[in-house]
């Protein structure tokens, strides 16, 4: 008998103490970005235990796993779980704390190892049986947080490496603790955001402190370069359009009575859409020429990390009648993610792929956001993304045997 998807849903829950002990294990023991070696080496063992499946380590970076499920004719699918933590020290006390110092996984990246795992497991045993036929990659990516000297994340070296080749469809999913278990968020097209990181010099001749009309001051000729870097956004840049350019750092001088001869600043640029991107770059360059009308000089460097995330918007609506069929009386939010960045952008630039938010929200009185000291999850969501994925890949995989 075929199965169906109140099967995948049956399996995917049976499996919630499992998908428990390796979310509750890599939230205990996080690493930070390209620094996942014990994770890696968890999940790679794991993965060997599955029958058929073919596990190659190393994938375009010493900590990438990549695992390989074929048998038959159809479409190639690829799964992403990323696998790194960030630099927070956790404020939670449960018995599944980060025991690693100042490291935790407060972006949920735990709960997607651990579904990616679940997933890989689930679908092993449909292609064992003969209920799958067609190919599925579980790619397990570093670095999805933080970029290297570089400025490359994880992604990009899967690439290279050839995890995408001949992949159809690239899937994901993340953590959402704003939204209620049972609410997801699924939208076609730009969902997040192009991330680039500016970094400025400005520079005088300082000077004593004193006497101030005797040297060229940077720090004063900063004021203005902040009203017109703040004024960017709000009066370049049509309303219509989301961008954001933030200024996060501001070094200069060292002694009460010097006025220095540089001003350091970094910062963030984050838009949607190539053209809004590109005017952000234009109008940065123009603020910070405000410096040599004032005899002062600058140096302003732009550097590209993630592109925004498109979702594939036929994907994305095999993720909505996915999530309708298994989940009838589950919400789907229709709405952009935030200028968050995600490397998995890389990945949906290359093959037509999508992710979706799902709501995992604890319902206490605390704030669990991403990228907290005290993010949580309600573990109920694991089982959940486990049968999305894995019912979404069957759909997909499919397609070319229907077609056949």
């Amino acid at each position: 008998m075929a199965i169906t998807y109140n099967d995948i849903q049956t399996r995917a829950q049976s499996m919630f103490e499992q998908l428990t002990a390796w979310r509750q294990h890599f939230h205990r023991f996080p690493e930070l970005s390209f620094e996942e070696v014990e994770t890696s080496r968890i999940i790679a063992e794991t993965l060997k235990k599955i029958p058929g499946m073919q596990v190659e380590t190393e994938k375009g970076y010493s900590t990438a796993v990549m695992g390989t499920l074929s048998s038959g004719d159809g479409s190639t699918v690829a799964i992403r779980a990323d696998m790194d933590a960030l630099p927070i020290q956790e404020e939670n006390e449960c018995h599944y704390k980060s025991v690693h110092d100042g490291v935790m996984h407060a972006c949920g990246h735990d709960a997607h190892s651990a579904i990616g795992l679940g997933a890989a497991s689930l679908i092993g045993g449909l292609f064992q049986t003969g209920e799958l036929e067609g190919t599925v990659k579980f790619l397990f990516q570093p670095a999805e947080e933080m970029a290297d000297a570089y400025g490359s994340t994880g992604a990009p070296y899967m690439i290279k490496a050839g995890a995408l080749d001949d992949v159809d469809y690239v899937l994901a999913l993340h953590m959402s603790p704003e939204d209620q278990l049972g609410h997801f968020k699924v939208h076609d097209g730009y969902s997040m955001a192009n991330v680039d990181v500016f970094e400025a010099v400005v520079t005088g001749s300082g000077g004593h402190g004193a006497y101030p009309h005797l040297g060229k001051d940077p720090v004063w000729m900063l004021g203005p370069v902040l009203q017109a870097l703040h004024g960017i956004v709000a009066r370049r840049i049509s309303p219509l359009d989301s961008a954001v350019i933030s200024v996060g750092s501001i070094q200069s001088g060292s002694a009460s009575n010097v006025i220095p001869s540089e001003v350091h600043i970094k910062g963030t640029i984050r838009s949607y859409h190539p053209d809004v991107r590109e005017m952000l770059h234009k109008e940065l360059e123009k603020a910070f020429s405000v410096v040599r009308s004032l005899d002062g000089d600058y140096q302003l460097t732009i550097k590209p990390e993630d592109p925004a995330l498109y979702n594939d918007k036929n994907v994305n609506q095999t993720f909505r009648e996915t999530l309708k069929d298994l989940y009838p009386h589950f919400k789907i939010l229709d709405q952009p993610f935030g200028l968050g960045g995600e490397d998995f952008a890389h990945m949906t630039r290359t093959v037509p792929g999508a992710m979706f938010f799902v709501g995992c929200a604890v319902g206490d009185d605390k704030t669990r956001d991403l990228h907290t000291p005290n993010f949580d999850i309600d573990e109920n969501v694991l089982p959940i993304g486990v049968s999305i994925l894995t019912e979404a890949s069957r759909r997909f995989l499919s397609e070319k045997s229907d077609a056949g």
